[in-house]
């Protein structure tokens, strides 16, 4: 296997799904039909439209890693984020005409086979690329990792949308946060600083930890402690972190809720970290 080793140690996954998926299904249970209709932080999305996305989530899992049907590509000349939001507007857009307790049943069932395909795969192999990581192959486990994630934070959007406690227990807020950190190598990439110079983000809270980013003679790299005596340290909240890395708040938003010393141009730089697929159009 190719060295990825400036991502940082391996996070297993795989035991999240089965928990996750149950808590979500109880979720869409509890909705009444005015629960559906809610408006979320995704703009024109409700409530059911990011749950009908969820479903496009589980099938496209199913059908390209597990069946191997690869169908829909992007256009010529057209960016991953713009050719992710067409397919996912298009599909959302049809799937108004599935009823909730539809919505609900195909989630139940292919949520389940998605927790039960990731507990099949080989974690060290490597796979597709994560593309708020870097362009490279990374290991399975960090897309497995961001699939989770992924499902987390639809959850968390519809728990918000209902006015319902969000799944922020440690249990699943600490590897999504973990998760979340492994984009500092790329969001540094552009960051030109000797060899050795050390960036450490601590994120408080029960869920929270350390992370220390690294410059190496070739480019930045994770470890999953503190560093010694850091060239700059920036410290947030677990809420401001998610909700940063998932651009629910901008940069200069968690700037104002955020503690920092050492090299700003460090700080201001981590402060950019996307942990989706996203732009800026």
């Amino acid at each position: 296997m190719t060295d990825t080793f400036w991502l940082g140690p391996a996070i297993d996954a795989r035991p999240l799904f089965a928990r996750q998926q149950p808590a979500f299904i109880d979720l869409l249970r509890q909705l009444d039909t005015h629960d559906w209709r809610r408006p979320t932080v995704c703009p024109g999305w409700s409530v059911k439209d990011i749950a009908a996305h969820v479903l496009a989530d589980h099938l496209g899992r199913l059908s390209r890693h597990r069946d191997r049907f690869h169908a829909t590509q992007p256009r010529d000349d057209e960016e991953l984020p713009v050719f992710l939001d067409r397919i996912n507007d298009q599909w959302v857009t049809a799937a108004r005409r599935i009823s909730p307790p539809i919505l609900v049943e195909l989630l139940t069932i292919y949520g389940e086979q998605v927790a039960t395909f990731w507990r099949t795969v080989d974690l060290d192999v490597l796979g597709e690329p994560v593309q708020w990581a870097g362009p490279e192959r990374v290991p399975v486990w960090l897309d497995a990792a961001r699939d989770f994630t992924e499902y987390w934070t639809h959850e968390q959007q519809i728990r918000e949308a209902t006015d319902r406690q969000g799944l922020t227990d440690p249990e699943f807020l600490a590897p999504v946060l973990d998760t979340f950190m492994r984009a500092l190598p790329h969001t540094l990439r552009e960051v030109n600083a000797p060899e050795g110079t050390t960036l450490e983000v601590r994120v408080t809270g029960p869920a929270g930890g350390t992370w220390t980013c690294t410059r190496t003679s070739s480019r930045w790299a994770l470890q999953r402690q503190a560093g010694s005596h850091p060239d700059a340290c920036l410290e947030l909240d677990a809420d401001t972190t998610w909700r940063l890395c998932t651009r629910g708040i901008s940069p200069e938003q968690a700037a104002s809720r955020a503690r920092s010393h050492g090299d700003q141009r460090l700080t201001a730089a981590a402060l950019g970290i996307v942990s989706i697929v996203w732009s800026e159009r």
